[in-house]
């Protein structure tokens, strides 16, 4: 079949032929740069009976990757393990875990039994590997990982990354309290959570400061105290640095935030309340207040914890939602019987897929390198449900009455809120993508929208900056970096954005990344430059626009720049402008924070750090000899022959890297 290249053509031959066609799969235009991007899928059987079709060849895409599956059977031992389907390009297609791998693999050599989404799967499959396990517990957890990492795109994917945050209390005579996020090293501290926000935890922290006045500062600082600092006098530590507490003063007020972290929170409100009672009837009446004051905090953290669990301890809720071929699955984390805060993930997964085939896999990549909690309920019945208690080593339970009942349809409740939220926005995304191309006169709404800038102070620190957004947002994992190698460029706007769009859009050629839409933070100037570059690279069928400031850079009048067209403006409380103005605001914010790492960098970086062959016990000695780096760069030849360690060919090669030139 032909392909016309153009964006419009394609979607067109699209809609012609998808009759012709029923397995026709359609890709979003941003992917569509490839021939093998369009696959024509065999007809089932009863697709032949009712469109009178004849049965396609052994060249078909579909007839071919079932060759190649029935290629691997013939070998294949009957135990459990681990397959991955791999496309021509050496992407990763799938993974999947089977019991006995000759059974599991054997059903996708029979299509009619095949769901489309793996008819397509089958049909760019052109190699496989295999990993035997001894257990299929041991196969499940292998592949969970092995998704996680590899983003298969045929996989229900889990896109999140993050790990939890902690409250940690370290092990010292005088303990600190922090937060913590990471690899957990248990020997170095005693861990409580997770908490599902950092925000979540540093709340509490703040809190348990005013309560229980741990110190905060870090072991250096600690040990080189010699007066209390700001925190003693505000009331957030007891000062133990300079010995304003005794060691067993300190470890019982150790002990209560152990105790209340623990869950025994009414047994430390009593225990405070005894103590102020006491001082009150003592007439101690500052201690009394002081006591009140650690008791409000207490309640301040129990009053945010609005779900209590009875009778549940340890425990991980989790609960799916699905509208419109989308699922958000809602966790909320309970330990030592209190609520740890709750968060909304939203897998990636074919629209047709029910409740339960995502619900699994998602189990499987959220606990793949995370502590898993002795309990786990669910809003589902997952699929394999005892194999995932076999591989997890622990009790998953669906509730249908009673208090953990309540617990998870609570859970369920907020997840359909927050997909129906995301929807919402969704929908408005979709909109403004759909005005974006009409006010540029695109084919359809942008998938892929790249922004540039760059920025530098009088040349110095020069670097160029590239952020990604779509329908989705932000996609902050594909922004980019560029530090400006050539210093002729360094300070001349036109010519660093013309070395960014250079080294860009030559991988892009490469890779077939392409923008469905280019802006550009600049007037026509910037415009110019980046057309040139990009006619010299071959590429003339990417939409760019220039944003640059209007009269007395006052936001909302700022002027649109296109080739072969009038630049214009747009009303001031227009919705496209104001998403056109966020896109080029995150692409200066981004920017900005590159050059001001990297200015700063450079303010602390030494200059004796460059020089070739001195490392760390030479710069050492010259620094001793010397007293400073500016001392050693105007120091004479002999001088630093003189230098203990410093050979006379590198006294040289130090005295020509600073006077090189002048």
């Amino acid at each position: 079949m032909k392909l016309a290249w153009n964006m419009s053509e394609k979607k067109k031959w699209y809609q012609t032929n998808s009759q012709s066609y029923p397995q026709l799969w359609w890709t979003s235009p941003a992917r569509l740069s490839h021939p093998q991007d369009i696959v024509v899928l065999e007809p089932t059987a009863m697709q032949v009976r009712q469109q009178g079709m004849s049965q396609p060849d052994e060249s078909t895409p579909l007839a071919a990757g079932i060759a190649v599956i029935k290629g691997y059977l013939k070998t294949l031992p009957p135990t459990p393990g681990v397959y991955r389907m791999i496309s021509a390009g050496g992407d990763i297609l799938y993974v999947g875990k089977a019991k006995s791998l000759p059974k599991r693999v054997v059903s996708y050599t029979q299509p009619t039994r095949l769901p489309i989404r793996l008819q397509r799967m089958v049909a760019q499959t052109r190699s496989m590997e295999f990993v035997t396990t001894h257990t299929e517990a041991e196969a499940l957890l292998l592949e969970c990982n092995l998704i996680k990492e590899l983003q298969p795109r045929y996989n229900v994917l889990l896109r999140d990354d993050k790990a939890f945050p902690y409250i940690a209390i370290t092990k010292h005579e005088f303990p600190q309290l922090m937060k913590h996020r990471g690899t957990r090293k248990l020997e170095e501290a005693t861990y409580y959570g997770p908490f599902a926000s950092g925000l979540a935890v540093t709340e509490t922290i703040a809190t348990l400061f005013r309560a229980f006045q741990l110190r905060n500062c870090s072991d250096s600082v600690f040990g080189n105290r010699t007066r209390p600092c700001l925190q003693y006098h505000i009331k957030r530590c007891t000062a133990p640095c300079v010995g304003k507490v005794t060691a067993a003063e300190y470890a019982e007020q150790v002990r209560q935030v152990r105790d209340f972290l623990q869950g025994k929170s009414s047994d430390i409100q009593a225990e405070l309340g005894t103590q102020m009672q006491s001082a009150a009837e003592a007439r101690d009446y500052e201690k009394a207040a002081q006591l009140r004051d650690r008791i409000r905090a207490l309640t301040t953290i129990q009053s945010r914890q609005d779900i209590h669990a009875v009778g549940v301890e340890d425990a991980d809720v989790i609960a799916a939602a699905q509208l419109a071929g989308q699922t958000c699955i809602q966790v909320f984390f309970f330990r030592q019987g209190r609520n740890y805060g709750t968060r909304s993930y939203f897998p990636s997964h074919e629209k047709d897929l029910p409740v339960a085939e995502v619900l699994a896999p998602f189990l499987g990549q959220f606990y793949a390198g995370r502590p898993v909690p002795p309990q786990i309920l669910l809003s589902d019945e997952p699929a394999e449900r005892d194999l995932f208690e076999e591989a997890l080593k622990c009790q998953i339970l669906v509730p249908q009455r009673g208090e953990k009942f309540r617990l998870v349809e609570h859970a369920r409740s907020n997840a359909k809120q927050a997909l129906e939220r995301r929807m919402a926005e969704g929908a408005t995304q979709a909109r403004l993508l759909e005005g974006v191309a009409e006010l540029f006169g695109l084919d359809s709404p942008p998938e892929r929208i790249e922004v540039y800038d760059n920025s530098h102070v009088q040349g110095a620190h020069a670097v160029g900056a590239m952020i990604v957004a779509g329908p989705e947002g932000f996609l902050k994992k594909e922004y980019r970096k560029f530090t400006i190698k050539d210093e002729g460029a360094a300070g001349d706007d036109f010519a660093m954005m013309r070395e960014v769009m250079r080294r860009r859009f030559s991988r892009a050629l490469e890779d077939g990344k392409m923008p469905d839409l280019v802006l550009i933070d600049g007037g026509l100037g910037q415009l110019s430059a980046v057309t040139e570059t990009l006619t010299e690279l071959g590429i003339s069928d990417v939409p760019l626009v220039a944003i640059s400031k209007g009269p007395d850079r006052n936001a909302g009048r700022e002027y649109f720049h296109q080739n072969g067209k009038p630049s214009f403006q747009l009303p001031e409380n227009d919705p496209v402008l104001f998403y056109l103005q966020r896109l080029r605001d995150e692409s200066h914010r981004f920017v900005i924070g590159t050059h001001r790492a990297k200015r700063a960098k450079a303010l602390v970086s030494n200059p004796l750090d460059a020089l070739p062959g001195v490392g760390p016990a030479r710069k050492k000695a010259l620094l001793h000899h010397f007293g400073s780096a500016k001392d050693v760069a105007a120091a004479g030849l002999s001088d630093l022959e003189n230098v203990p360690g410093i050979s006379k060919s590198l006294a040289a090669k130090i005295y020509g890297f600073f006077h090189e030139g002048r």
